[in-house]
């Protein structure tokens, strides 16, 4: 089951902003008239105490509002949940995703309201899965609008150009599962964008021919290229679900090794 912590969070802020609305405006005069007319004459009166459900919502709106408007326009925690991104991200790495590189988009209703930029190649991208827009994704940006996009025996060709691979690293992973699995790293030059990926010699190429990126649309894949979901199988990502540009990685925890992987913390993500 897939929990929308977005609307969560903002039906949170609306009922304890109504509750605390609705007690200032018809509650709180009635409830300190009772009290001051009930501890007349009493020399120690006891503290005013507040109803429970009213107490916590004047409590916990500030909070909430304030956690929703930040998450919403300018940075969002998320945790990678899969190796698609290896080796860039690793499976429990937290990262920080900046909401407003892209635009300004209402929360909830996601409608952009005003440009700021638009998603570059070589942007890791996180974003509302096509299929099922209530699941996050996360993978780099390959193609733009108007891009043409090949796949031949494992190497990208955009707009005609050949995507330089450099080294050819002997390594391995981990899966999910704990296993060891051996692959090939390489240095790939997206059009400037320097950055590694991981190759499966015993994985068959995926190839295909001239893709061309539709307007509003972008093209995305892992850079763990035989290991990753992305739009080679699903399609384009449409403008409309972008979440944002990862940043950063704030912290990392190895669920395999059960520790924390110190030498990730406060990572610029490239």
């Amino acid at each position: 089951m897939n929990f929308n912590f977005e609307l969560i969070l903002f039906y949170a802020v609306v009922v304890t902003g109504l509750i605390a609305l609705y007690d200032k405006l018809f509650l709180a005069k009635k409830r300190k008239a009772a009290y001051e007319k009930a501890t007349q004459g009493v020399s120690n009166p006891p503290e005013m105490k507040l109803p429970i459900i009213i107490d916590y919502a004047i409590s916990f709106f500030p909070v909430l509002i304030i956690v929703f408007l930040l998450r919403s326009f300018l940075y969002e925690p998320f945790r990678i949940p899969s190796s698609s991104l290896e080796p860039t991200l690793l499976v429990g790495d937290f990262i920080v995703v900046n909401k407003f590189d892209y635009g300004i988009r209402l929360p909830v209703a996601h409608k952009t309201v005003f440009k700021t930029g638009e998603p570059k190649r070589g942007d890791i991208m996180v974003f509302r899965w096509p299929p099922n827009p209530s699941v996050d994704f996360i993978k780099r940006i390959i193609g733009v609008p108007g891009d043409h996009i090949k796949y031949i025996n494992k190497v990208l060709y955009i707009n005609g150009q050949e995507i330089k691979q450099d080294t050819n690293e002997p390594s391995s992973r981990i899966d999910a599962q704990g296993n060891t699995i051996d692959v090939v790293k390489k240095q790939e030059d997206l059009l400037g964008i320097k950055h590694a990926i991981y190759q499966n010699p015993g994985q068959p190429p995926y190839n295909f021919n001239d893709i061309v990126v539709p307007a509003g649309m972008y093209f995305v894949m892992g850079d763990n290229r035989d290991d990753s979901a992305d739009s080679r199988f699903w399609g384009f990502v449409p403008d409309k679900n972008i979440v944002g540009k990862a940043v950063m990685v704030w912290m990392s925890w190895d669920s395999i090794k059960h520790t924390v992987r110190w030498d990730r913390l406060v990572n610029q993500i490239h």
